[in-house]
């Protein structure tokens, strides 16, 4: 894993601030604005993956949205298992609530306890598998590819340093971000998302380089 060069290769375009600008300002527009820029970051992850020339996408409204909707598709499906335990510990809740017996609660609490641990597993792994089905949707163009799940799995079991790298260095970049952007009255906060998210890509397609050899 390069990180500096996942910080600097921004700047070795000569338009760079016109484009992490005119695409911050398109990731305004409300709700596929958000879409478009993950798109753009996930362009950067393919033309890193596909060991091109490393130039700083331009704006590509159609190609760049397309490819954020197929990761929100692919994210959807990975998340499944979350939002469908919390609508079946909501159910619980109310029922024990409606009976309100110290045997049931008690076992309510330990049952509790039990899927808090496993969902923070659950969270540990999709921090490494999702960005990674994302990627893989984007270099392959479709939703089947990210949703393919051992080709996935294998991707991240062949190189998981690489990909807790990228996520630890992504994470951190993006509090840098929020906060560095947040200086300038909130104002900022457009750019350096968007500088983020092309980080995080570049950042996730040598994490999928890593690994792509035992998984393609």
């Amino acid at each position: 894993m390069d990180l500096g060069r996942a910080f600097a290769f921004v700047f070795d375009d000569p338009d760079w601030l016109r484009k992490v600008g005119l695409n911050a300002l398109i990731a305004l527009i409300p709700i596929i604005g958000p879409l478009y820029l993950l798109g753009w970051g996930l362009e950067v992850a393919k033309r890193v993956a596909a060991r091109g020339l490393e130039p700083l996408p331009d704006i590509d409204f159609g190609t760049y949205l397309v490819h954020g909707f197929r990761a929100f598709v692919v994210s959807l499906v990975y998340t499944a298992p979350l939002w469908i335990s919390n609508i079946v510990a909501a159910i619980l809740f109310s029922a024990v609530r409606e009976v309100g017996q110290g045997p049931t609660n008690a076992l309510l609490g330990i049952g509790t306890a039990c899927g808090g641990l496993l969902v923070l597993i659950f969270l540990m792994l999709l921090a490494l598998v999702l960005p990674a089905a994302m990627t893989r949707s984007a270099v392959f163009g479709s939703i089947e590819a990210g949703l393919h799940f051992r080709a996935v799995w294998g991707m991240v079991r062949a190189a998981p340093g690489a990909y807790i790298v990228a996520f630890i260095a992504s994470l951190l970049t993006g509090f840098a971000a929020a906060f560095l952007g947040g200086l300038a009255c909130g104002i900022g906060i457009i750019f350096t998302m968007a500088y983020y998210q092309v980080i995080s890509g570049h950042l996730y397609g040598q994490a999928y380089l890593a690994g792509a050899p035992g998984s393609l």
